[in-house]
């Protein structure tokens, strides 16, 4: 986080991921607020399947609310996880989802 920052037309990806999901924040360091989140056991996802599958759905779900704020493009923070499997899953789905980083 000493490195990467997120501003109000750039804000930070966050990538949490845990045993029983994963979560997306979008974060404005600069006034310290989140502008929007999406986690994988939300009931608005309805997501059955794998975990990759559910990741993906995140992903898009993200893209679609960043979209709906005006931001194109984010900092992808990947909070230390590799680069892999469920953390890849999101990154490219929100890719998909016309996010650029």
């Amino acid at each position: 986080r000493k490195v990467m920052r997120g501003t109000a037309s750039c804000p930070r990806m966050i990538v949490h991921r845990s045993n029983r999901g994963i979560q997306v924040h979008l974060m404005d360091d600069a006034a310290g607020v989140m502008i929007c989140g999406v986690s994988s056991l939300a009931k608005s996802l309805d997501v059955k399947g794998s975990t990759c599958e559910s990741a993906s759905a995140v992903g898009k779900e993200v893209a679609r609310k960043a979209l709906e704020h005006g931001i194109e493009t984010v900092v992808f923070d990947r909070n230390g996880y590799v680069y892999q499997g469920r953390v890849k899953a999101v990154a490219e789905a929100a890719r998909e989802g016309g996010l650029k980083f």
